[in-house]
């Protein structure tokens, strides 16, 4: 096989964009050039690497191989190129960061005060649904990832970082937000807006209502923590969310937090990333500055 380094660059951005023209534009060529040098692989490995089916890309089961093989070399590229860096004294490179979503309401902080001390860093940051941070962690594609529930059937390393808090929030008018003490109990006849299944938060009221034999009488299911806030302010249920969508408050924009027994929740944010993996420099100073700035509040 004969292909360049900018072109396992280029396939690597059609795998992770699913897009010839994305990933062209990524790597700053047009996509005529694009797809020839995609096609120039294909014929260099001598097996289809993708199809094409109504505008969209698959990888065939050897073009997921040379995607793991073209991140991992990569990878292992950047932290050389940051080795060196780091031997000159110089902090120089990129750090790749996914989150869930609810992590937004923190994340930016600490990474602006990481930038402040090492301004020649760039941080790519993405923030996505529960399932969309574990499909790119068992991927491997950034260099690490911040979620609530990581899963146990992945091999980690798994760092908890600081409480989740888990809270049940009303309406601010609702007559729940005026109760010093409300029990699971007087919320049965009570609709609930929760978030999506699969989510963190959801994963942490399912497994207490269950344990509890409490039965939520479900209204919707909604994918953000601004749609649960919304939907609670304009009278349609109680929600269950994570007190960090409240900004750390009890109470915002027509909700409240209310005293529900066993409430909040306990729950963890993490740092993960595959335990196989080896942090490049700027990881590490990246996992370091995190934990300081959380044990110095």
């Amino acid at each position: 096989m004969n292909f360049t380094f900018r072109q396992l660059r280029l396939f690597l951005a059609l795998a992770e964009t699913g897009s010839v023209s994305a990933a062209a534009k990524e790597m700053h060529v047009t996509q005529p050039t694009a797809s020839m040098q995609l096609k120039e692989i294909s014929a260099s490995v001598g097996l289809p690497l993708y199809e094409v089916i109504g505008k969209k890309v698959f990888l065939t089961d050897v073009g997921k191989s040379l995607a793991v093989t073209a991140r991992e070399i990569t990878q292992s590229l950047a932290s050389f190129e940051q080795l060196t860096y780091a031997t000159k004294e110089v902090t120089k490179g990129h750090l790749r960061i996914t989150v869930v979503s609810t992590a937004k309401y923190f994340m930016p902080r600490l990474i602006g005060s990481f930038c402040k001390r090492h301004p020649l860093i760039d941080v790519s940051l993405e923030i996505l649904n529960r399932d969309g941070v574990l499909g790119r962690l068992r991927q491997n594609t950034d260099d690490l990832y911040i979620m609530s529930m990581p899963p146990d059937d992945v091999a980690l390393m798994d760092k908890v970082l600081m409480p989740n808090p888990i809270v049940v929030i009303a309406a601010s008018s609702d007559v729940l937000a005026r109760q010093s003490k409300v029990s699971l109990s007087d919320l049965k006849d009570r609709r609930f807006i929760l978030r999506e299944k699969g989510s963190g938060t959801r994963m942490a009221a399912d497994q207490y209502f269950q344990k509890k034999k409490f039965r939520a009488d479900i209204r919707l299911e909604l994918g953000s923590n601004e749609a649960v806030k919304e939907s609670v302010a304009g009278g349609l249920g109680i929600g269950v969310i994570s007190q960090y969508a409240l900004h750390g408050h009890q109470k915002e924009h027509g909700v409240r937090v209310i005293q529900v027994d066993d409430f909040p929740l306990k729950s963890s944010w993490h740092l993960v990333y595959l335990a196989a993996k080896n942090l490049s420099p700027i990881a590490l100073a990246f996992k370091d500055h995190i934990i300081q700035e959380i044990n110095g509040k």
